[in-house]
């Protein structure tokens, strides 16, 4: 990988002060992402994935170490970098297209007339094929449109990194697999540079470039990094019997079950 990393998160450490004293979450992360890269993060919980993404994000401080994006170093949040929650996060008393709209205004203010953030809006609602329910309020669609309007949302702040921390973690199979097809499609379009925390073995193998396994917490550490090698546009039912898929999905529960057991108290 080049040295010049266009997102470098540098041995990141974080504590958290408890009653007991204070409690090491990360240890020494250490990880390079290149400008259209996607790239899982992968583990047992509490093996500090969120607070990884969060440190990214702006959200947490790094108690030492840090982050650095395009040569800048990240302090607090901000629209480049969007963040998809497993919960959808939609303020309820918007319709989709307003919830998308919000965050538009917060990012293009000044920079685009009224008709361009229309424009622009309508674009990311098609994106993730969301078009055809644009006035509809959260309480009005399914799980997985909520998802995709959060996608949405995420994606018309035009980030330089998409953040996603488990997205499709609520959702049932078929609407699962629904929106990593989306999603794939999507950065295939976009090129852009997405973080995802997943539980999903086959969901990391099948969406990312390279998936980061952490080791399980207290002072969590990457693990191991493994590259996906399978070309794109990638077809999850021909990658079914497909034995370099099959290898990688092998080596991820290797690490997952048999390096990293969770170790029950």
């Amino acid at each position: 990988m080049n040295q010049t990393a266009y997102l470098e998160i540098s041995q990141v450490s974080i504590e958290f002060p408890t009653p007991t004293g204070p409690f090491v979450a990360l240890d020494g992360v250490d990880l390079k992402i290149a400008k259209g890269e996607f790239v899982s993060l992968i583990g047992h919980s509490g093996c500090g994935k969120s607070t990884v993404l969060n440190i990214v994000a702006g959200l947490y401080q790094a108690t030492h170490g840090g982050v650095i994006l395009e040569g800048r170093e990240v302090t607090e949040p901000g629209p480049e970098r969007a963040v998809v929650f497993q919960n959808h996060s939609l303020l309820p008393w918007l319709t989709a297209y307003e919830n998308v709209e919000l965050a538009v205004k917060q990012v293009f203010k000044g920079k685009k007339s009224k008709s361009e953030m229309r424009e622009w809006i309508e674009h990311n609602m098609k994106l993730v094929h969301m078009d055809h329910a644009m006035h509809k309020r959260p309480d009005e669609i399914s799980g997985g449109m909520k998802q995709r309007v959060g996608i949405a949302r995420a994606l018309a702040m035009q980030p330089k990194v998409m953040l996603m921390d488990e997205p499709f973690g609520a959702l049932d199979a078929l609407t699962r697999a629904h929106l990593q097809d989306s999603l794939m499609e999507i950065q295939a379009d976009l090129q852009n540079t997405v973080i995802m925390i997943t539980h999903d073995v086959d969901e990391a193998v099948l969406l990312s470039d390279r998936i980061v396994m952490m080791t399980n917490g207290p002072a969590a550490t990457v693990g191991e990094i493994l590259t996906i090698d399978l070309p794109r546009p990638r077809d999850r039912l021909v990658l079914a019997d497909n034995p370099t898929y099959n290898h990688y999905r092998h080596e991820v529960l290797k690490f997952l079950y048999e390096k990293q057991r969770k170790v029950a108290h």
